[in-house]
């Protein structure tokens, strides 16, 4: 059935393209245009509407390819209506000489405009804005805090005239709570490295003041 379908158009199409060319060579020449010029009247127009068509069918901006199709299928059109009985080609008017006269000019301009007017470049896609990756929560670790660190205890004085004595460091009280925090964390330290936490660590780790590191450091021993 495919077959027998497109046979059938392709004898319609022979027989309108037959008509229709035969129309505008008739109407080209009782306008004035003798000859061979008569016969390069309906090639031109044929030849518009192939290229507008093909036009149409690769380009998604169509919209002048359409005009120039409809002027050539109008000029088609034309001369198969002027020559079916309605136009007296003996007395062709002189507006329709001027027509025909101008075609090959326009069909010029409509030919060439189609071919070498360049296709639009397709809109290049937008790049995302990079975005930087989400750092990585900081592990939860909670510290007991002694409730509030024991004041640090003015230097003594001293006279003048000799050095001062050598005095012993103030005690300070340490919380058994955060005293039990510090032997797990002396103990994690002592198993890692092998060697016994200092002061200064045990301090970086609890986040407590340097005298009460060192009150939990002596405890520790």
């Amino acid at each position: 059935m495919s077959h027998v379908r497109l046979d059938a158009v392709l004898v319609q199409a022979v027989i309108a393209g037959a008509l229709s060319f035969s129309h505008l060579h008739d109407l080209a020449e009782a306008a004035g245009q003798d000859g061979w010029k008569a016969w390069a009247y309906p090639i031109s127009v044929d030849l518009l509407l192939v290229a507008a068509w093909r036009r149409m069918r690769t380009h998604a901006d169509n919209r002048a390819a359409w005009i120039w199709f409809v002027i050539a299928l109008a000029a088609s059109l034309g001369a198969n209506i002027a020559t079916a009985g309605l136009l007296d080609l003996a007395n062709v008017p002189a507006w329709l000489r001027i027509l025909v006269a101008g075609w090959p000019a326009l069909a010029f301009l409509g030919g060439t405009l189609l071919a070498h007017t360049p296709a639009p470049e397709p809109e290049a896609p937008t790049a995302a804005p990079l975005t930087a990756p989400d750092p990585e929560p900081a592990p939860d670790v909670t510290v007991e805090r002694a409730p509030e660190p024991a004041p640090e205890l003015p230097p003594a004085s001293a006279p003048a005239a000799a050095p001062a004595p050598a005095t012993k460091p103030p005690t300070v009280a340490v919380p058994p709570a955060l005293l039990d925090h510090a032997r797990k964390v002396a103990d994690t330290h002592h198993a890692t490295t092998g060697a016994r936490i200092d002061s200064a660590t045990l301090r970086a780790r609890l986040g407590v003041p340097a005298p009460l590191a060192d009150a939990i450091n002596a405890q520790l021993a």
